[in-house]
């Protein structure tokens, strides 16, 4: 009787249950499954007030003995919802992969006596996020460099995609049109904060952002699509960052 009762909210839901006989499949989850491996590290560094230009000028000078080793997506400097820090998203192919890069970088000896040894007294301390890109987004360069990035984080309800998800993707999509601001990527969270999403935008510059902002207030289309997912809402915070000199998106 309990395979029947779950059957019939799959059912409902527009998920398949599987039969006795094996034919169907059961998908009891919470939204779309992950295809691939690849996955996105979000890593947010503290520095220390008195250390923030010398680590910045130190990890320009060195970041290409960690770039050499994975791939850089971006590195920015938290300009406003944060001060002293800096933000940086790394992409791998897959867990065992990243376990490698860290294996191979902890025999490294430029690497940790250039940078670690000299970086690490700098900060207050680290963070670091594990995402996906949700199914519907891939990441899009910016039309050109320059600029600035927001990253806006929401903290959605329990329940996952299957709950919330076309609705968040609603009021991301009313405002990814021209216009507005250029959507670089949205992410899900896996490990951290769980039932997270980020979304990453590139402006021309803050006044850009800030008249983007007075836009969608008066544009009933993404007021709608917000209020719609607004439901599912349980706190959300943003950052407006700079990227570095060094960073790929720049």
């Amino acid at each position: 009787m309990l395979r029947n009762a779950l059957c019939s909210v799959a059912s409902k839901a527009g998920r398949v249950c599987a039969t006795p006989s094996g034919v169907g499949r059961a998908l009891f989850s919470t939204g779309p499954q992950q295809q691939h491996g690849t996955f996105y590290e979000f890593r947010t560094y503290f520095i220390r007030p008195d250390q923030n230009a010398a680590f910045l000028k130190l990890t320009n000078e060195k970041i290409h003995l960690r770039t050499a080793h994975s791939e850089l997506l971006g590195y920015w400097s938290v300009e406003y919802g944060g001060l002293n820090q800096v933000f940086h998203i790394w992409k791998y192919d897959s867990f065992s992969q990243r376990a490698g890069v860290r294996a191979a970088l902890s025999q490294e000896p430029q690497w940790l006596g250039e940078y670690i040894s000299k970086a690490i007294p700098m900060l207050s301390s680290q963070d670091n996020e594990v995402t996906y890109l949700v199914p519907w987004s891939q990441i899009q360069s910016p039309p050109k460099e320059g600029g600035t990035y927001e990253l806006a984080s929401f903290q959605m309800r329990p329940g996952g995609p299957a709950v919330w998800g076309k609705a968040f993707q609603g009021s991301v999509y009313a405002r990814a049109t021209p216009g507005y601001g250029h959507l670089v990527g949205v992410f899900h969270s896996e490990f951290g904060l769980l039932n997270r999403v980020h979304a990453l935008w590139w402006y021309e510059s803050p006044d850009h952002r800030a008249a983007v902002r007075h836009k969608a207030h008066e544009d009933a289309r993404v007021v709608a699509a917000v209020r719609e997912s607004v439901a599912h809402l349980q706190s959300q915070s943003n950052k407006l960052m700079f990227p570095c000199s060094f960073s790929p998106l720049k």
